[in-house]
Formats: C-alpha cells, structure tokens, sequence
C-alpha cells in the first residue's frame, strides 16, 4: 500500500491539476513498482509561501533573488 505526500506551496493550483498529480504519481508507482492504484494513497499538502524555504531564504524572497539574476523558478 504506497503511500505519497506531495507538498507544494499554496499558489492556487486548481482542482483538475491536483487530481493530474494524483494520477500521475499513481501511474508512476503502478508502471515502475506494479503497485496497485487502487491501494495507493496520494496525499497533496498545500504550503504557505512564508511557510517554505529554499537556499535559506522564504520562497518568495529566493524566487525574487532568482528572477533578478535572469534564472527561472
């Protein structure tokens, strides 16, 4: 019975692409372990933005730091 925890921050991701995770995480776990999709349990957490860093900086602040070196998300 697998058991995925997807944390993302709280950005406004809409219904149909959290259930596109869970299919595809599902999908991931039967096509390479032949686990069942039926027994696997997929969990989405949504984060705060103040609540996630990256590199020592609040996501918001690193995000800032990369747009301004020309670098994507």
């Amino acid at each position: 019975m697998p058991y995925v925890n997807i944390k993302i921050t709280r950005e406004g991701a809409t219904a149909e692409q959290k259930a596109a995770l869970i299919q595809g995480a599902s999908d991931l776990l039967k096509n390479v372990l032949g686990k069942n999709p039926a027994t696997t349990f997929v969990v989405i957490d949504e984060v705060e933005m103040e609540d996630w860093g990256i590199g020592g900086l609040p996501v918001a602040e690193y995000r800032a730091q990369m747009a301004a070196k020309g670098q994507g998300r």
